[in-house]
């Protein structure tokens, strides 16, 4: 019994234990419940405050203005086709697309049938809606019909885009595009690659954040990406860039904003805007539209599959995978996203296969050539002077300008080269003299413009805008010898009315000037410059010859009998306006930018018409309404025939003087120029449809010590060679000359008219009519008289009558521009077209000092390169 009742207290026990701890239990059920219950309270919470804290975030960021603002756009020069230019109407199309037409564009539409092309602009359109008809039959352009039927000497097509202005100070270029814009290849490389459920899931892969997140512990590196396409939208707007745990759960609340509030195809429009691709030059490039024009030159909706597989590649790592530093990086990720695309079901893998085959087909890695930067840069600050508002980039603007895409691609291609020889000359410099300390290289700047409108074709204003963003075109530089045809201008001039100088008759290409060394120093101080070569002094030379071999001393002497005052005067109204009225200034001591010097140019190649150099031509707003329209400015500075007979003597030193280098490389078409060297080199030269000016320089402005024909020379032949090349360039012709311009053949050593009984060394000039030499140098030896009027100066044309002066000014285009009068096929043959043999130097005698024999020693050969300063 005791057993029994000892038992069965036991057994109370045993219950009254289990009892208590199954409370316990249940204390701990409950207070574990609670606690979970307050840490779901807690995070939701937490959650719904970041939530509805970033939903305030993003209705600011979306509703502040547009996500992307709709940037300014540059465009060049509307491209114009003229019978009898090689191009094929397929061509024409090809350009017609680049340029935005399709079949339903508010821009334009064209159709092509057979060789024939039909063009309609649209609403849209730089140019009114006439469309017309371009027959090209074997790809040569034969005619050009309106649609009514009208026969056209020539039709424009739209302006392509060149590129858009910076978004901001970062220096970001942006193309904005529509989800319709991106090809579905296109569609297909990004998604495959990034976030092949795109388009199923809610905006955020929790599967693959928690396999990334177990990744990053186990590596002990933050590396593995596992957000999804909606999530890299949200770090790219609104986010910092690193990798914490608070960012994740602030990118996930946006991400689930973002869901809410936009389709899958708006989301993916708005990162194919947004993701960063890198960059080229100096700008960034953000987005798929950019980056297509930036890699391959061409719109997004042209890319094949193995270009959209690369740029979709890019996406990972932009600098690393950039095509251009690193190709074989880039193309190994290509074909990882073309896999992806395989396993995806987007192409089957013969289609991978092939696309895999493919090269890298970028486009050119010179920025400079395919955005033109330097040029950009002006516009843009033009613009603001004329417009008068800083963000101008934010107004939705198409900005129409005068660049000719084609030529800037030459003018880049041609500085590149070129400044690859002028370093090498450097290198050897240094080398020969043991100078010490870091080479200096030179900077360079090339302007091409048509003489005849003002309108800047093309302009490179440095090495490389990614190096340095300084605009050389525009810089303040001394002009060197390329000042010197004002200084023989400037003495034409004084031919209209008969003026002699110094008692030797009117001026003319033979006048004989005094190139020995003398003192031209004013104020009581001495001033005897040299000429470029040292010790050499011709004494009596011609005027031709003087230009032709740039003798410093013979053009002072001439400006000096002008006059410097109005050396300079001329001079500043052709718009070189710190030309003062000294000595110095015949030899180009005076600073005046590349620019300047081209627009200065104008007045030679133009008939005495200087037009000042422009860009701009008209600005439009999103609509097509025009904003601004811009004429250029256009004065008569010179008769036409001072502006001929100056032309003439600059054709002598492309023939026979310090420009034979560009002969020796090969130009031959009709030119004329000048070398320049003062401290830096310069060449300034232009045929009848094409004028160009190249500078080469130090930036610390120290002395490059390379002459003119060898660093700057070099560059503007290689540039003309290909430019003449280009249908648009390549109808070059002789210069014409105006009424009351004779052409006559002199013979070089006694400057009287040539006849069989003369030296073979003969050379066609240019005479103001009246003023020619009336003996030839055969009467010379059997006319007394004539002898002794050579002796005194008193050459045939002494008693000629005067010149009748330049009175009526010439007819004004609408646009303000003088016109220039076509150029007949049978024209007068260029004013200097002699080829010189290679002489024996030899030492003056008294009678080639009163002649002018003897001078020609300093004359080389035009195929060797190395002209005399």
């Amino acid at each position: 019994m005791p057993v029994k009742l000892k038992y069965g207290s036991n057994k109370a026990s045993g219950n009254r234990s289990l009892i208590e701890r199954l409370h316990l239990d249940n204390s701990i059920v409950r207070g574990l419940l609670v606690f979970v219950l307050g840490c779901v309270v807690v995070a939701i919470s937490v959650l719904g405050y970041y939530y509805f804290k970033y939903e305030h975030v993003v209705d600011q960021r979306l509703h502040g203005g547009p996500i992307f603002a709709n940037i300014s756009q540059i465009y060049a020069a509307p491209r114009e086709i003229r019978p009898g230019q090689k191009i094929s109407a397929d061509r024409i199309g090809v350009e017609l697309r680049r340029a935005g037409y399709n079949y339903n564009s508010q821009l334009g539409t064209y159709e092509i049938k057979g060789e024939n092309i039909f063009i309609k602009p649209g609403p849209q359109s730089y140019h009114t809606t006439d469309g017309a008809t371009i027959s090209t039959p074997g790809g040569v352009v034969q005619r050009i019909t309106a649609e009514n039927g009208a026969s056209l000497s020539a039709y424009e097509l739209e302006p392509l885009l060149i590129t858009a202005l910076s978004e901001d100070n970062s220096r970001t270029k942006r193309r904005i595009i529509t989800y319709k814009d991106i090809p579905p290849r296109m569609v297909e490389a990004v998604t495959s690659i990034e976030d092949r459920n795109f388009f199923e899931h809610s905006g955020v892969n929790f599967l693959r954040i928690i396999k990334c997140g177990i990744e990053d512990v186990a590596s002990g590196r933050k590396r593995c990406g596992g957000s999804t396409i909606t999530m890299q939208l949200a770090r790219g707007f609104f986010l910092t860039p690193e990798k914490q745990l608070k960012r994740k759960m602030i990118e996930i609340m946006i991400t689930f904003q973002l869901e809410s509030r936009f389709s899958k195809q708006q989301i993916f429009e708005m990162y194919a805007n947004q993701i960063n691709l890198g960059h080229r030059g100096s700008y960034d490039i953000n987005g798929l539209g950019e980056a297509s024009q930036a890699f391959f030159g061409k719109d997004l909706k042209q890319l094949d599959t193995a270009e959209c597989a690369l740029l979709a590649g890019m996406i990972q790592s932009p600098s690393r995978l950039n095509p251009y530093r690193h190709p074989e990086r880039a193309l190994t990720r290509r074909n990882v996203v073309l896999e992806s695309m395989v396993e995806t079901n987007a192409i089957t893998q013969s289609e991978a296969t092939r696309a895999k085959a493919e090269p890298l087909r970028l486009a050119a890695p010179n920025v400079d050539a395919s955005e033109a930067p330097y040029f950009v840069d002006m516009v843009h600050d033009q613009l603001v002077q004329r417009i008068n508002d800083q963000d101008l980039a934010h107004q939705s603007l198409r900005i129409y300008t005068s660049l000719d895409p084609e030529l800037q691609q030459v003018a880049s291609e041609a500085v590149e080269a070129g400044m690859k020889d002028v370093d090498e000359l450097v290198r050897k410099r240094y080398e020969r003299k043991k100078e010490g300390g870091p080479i200096t290289y030179p900077q360079v700047a090339l302007i091409a413009m048509n003489p005849h409108t003002g309108q800047i074709l093309a302009l490179v204003g440095g090495r490389s805008y990614a190096a340095s963003q300084l605009n050389h075109a525009v810089a303040q530089r001394p002009t060197g010898s390329i000042f010197k045809p004002f200084v023989y201008a400037a003495a034409y001039n004084t031919s209209l009315n008969g003026t002699n100088l110094d008692g030797n008759g009117p001026f003319t290409a033979v006048t004989r000037i005094n190139d020995d060394l003398q003192d031209f120093g004013t104020a009581g101080k001495s001033y005897m410059p040299n000429n470029f070569v040292k010790g050499e002094y011709p004494g009596m030379v011609t005027a031709v010859d003087a230009l032709a071999h740039s003798l410093n001393i013979a053009t002072i002497s001439l400006a000096q009998e002008v006059g410097y005052n109005n050396v300079a005067s001329l001079a500043r109204s052709a718009g070189i306006v710190n030309a003062r009225g000294t000595p110095s200034v015949a030899i180009g001591t005076y600073n005046a930018t590349p620019i300047d010097m081209a627009g200065a140019y104008t007045v030679f190649a133009n008939n005495g018409v200087h037009i000042k150099p422009w860009m701009l031509a008209s600005v439009r707003n999103s609509s097509g309404d025009i904003v601004a329209d811009y004429s250029a400015e256009a004065k008569q500075v010179l008769d036409p025939r001072v502006a001929y007979l100056t032309q003439s003597l600059m054709e002598a030193v492309m023939n026979y003087g310090t420009g034979g280098t560009v002969r020796g490389r090969g130009f031959t078409a009709p030119a004329a120029g000048k070398t320049g060297t003062e401290h830096d080199a310069w060449f300034a030269a232009y045929t009848s449809s094409l004028l160009c000016v190249v500078w080469v320089g130090n930036d610390d402005y120290t002395d490059i010590k390379i002459q003119g024909a060898d660093a700057a020379a070099p560059i503007w032949a290689e540039f003309m060679k290909h430019a003449i090349k280009l249908p648009q360039y390549s109808d070059v012709k002789p210069f014409s000359p105006p009424e009351g311009v004779s052409i006559a053949r002199i013979d070089r050593a006694t400057g009287l008219l040539s006849d069989a009984s003369c030296t073979d060394k003969s050379m066609s000039v240019a005479f103001l009519d009246g003023t020619a030499p009336t003996s030839s140098c055969t009467q010379m030896s059997d006319n007394p008289q004539n002898f002794i009027q050579k002796i005194l100066g008193l050459g045939g044309h002494q008693d000629s009558p005067a010149a009748t002066p330049y009175v009526t000014p010439r007819a004004q285009a609408p646009n303000g521009v003088t016109p220039t009068p076509a150029q007949p096929a049978n024209a007068a043959a260029p004013a200097a077209t002699d080829q010189p043999a290679q002489e024996t130097k030899k030492k003056k005698n008294i009678f080639q000092k009163i002649f002018g024999g003897g001078h020609d020693d300093k004359k080389t050969d035009p195929n060797s390169g190395q002209p005399p300063q």
